[in-house]
C-alpha cells in the first residue's frame, strides 16, 4: 500500500508553479505498480463541482460548488493514473471553512486506485477536530477486498 499526502499551490499561484506539482506528482504516481493500492490525500485546492460529464470513471456527483481551475488540473492527473476522487462519491462535503464562517468548500481529497475503488466503503469529514486549523479532516473507511488466484498443484 503507498500513501501519498501533498499540498497542492492555491489556485491563485503562478501557472509555472501548479505545472511543477502536477509534474512531480505524475512522477511519483507513476513510480508505483498498478497493483498497489495507492492512497492519494492532501490538500489540492481544487474544486470538482457536481458536475462530473466527462469525469464519470474518477468522480461521483456528491462535488461542492463550482469547478476551478486546479480541480481541472486534478482531474485530468486522475485521469491518467486510473485513480477515483473518494470524497466526490460520498455526501460528505465541506471540507474548509473561511475564517468568517461563511465560505465553505471541498478542497481537501482523498483518491484511490480505480482498480480498488470497490475497497473504499466511506470517507467523511470529522469537524471540530482540535488541531488549529481552518480544515476538517477526512476518514476514509477502506476493506481492502482482494482476489487471490488459486495455484493448483497436482500430484
Amino acid at each position: 500500500m503507498n500513501v501519498i499526502q501533498c499540498y497542492s499551490p492555491t489556485n491563485d499561484s503562478d501557472k509555472e508553479d501548479k505545472e511543477q506539482f502536477h509534474n512531480q506528482l505524475q512522477n511519483i504516481l507513476e513510480g508505483y505498480a498498478e497493483k498497489d493500492v495507492t492512497l492519494l490525500i492532501g490538500d489540492f485546492y481544487a474544486k470538482t463541482g457536481t458536475d462530473n460529464t466527462v469525469y464519470e470513471e474518477v468522480m461521483g456527483t456528491h462535488g461542492l460548488g463550482e469547478m476551478n481551475d486546479n480541480g481541472e488540473r486534478f482531474l485530468e492527473t486522475y485521469v491518467m493514473n486510473n485513480q477515483v476522487i473518494g470524497a466526490s462519491l460520498f455526501t460528505h462535503k465541506v471540507t474548509w471553512v473561511s475564517p468568517d464562517y461563511v465560505t465553505e468548500n471541498q478542497i481537501d481529497h482523498l483518491c484511490i486506485s480505480k482498480r480498488f475503488r470497490r475497497s473504499l466503503q466511506d470517507v467523511k469529514v470529522w469537524r471540530g477536530a482540535d488541531v488549529a486549523s481552518d480544515h476538517h479532516l477526512l476518514i476514509a473507511k477502506l476493506e481492502l477486498q482482494l482476489k487471490l488466484k488459486k495455484n493448483w498443484i497436482y500430484l
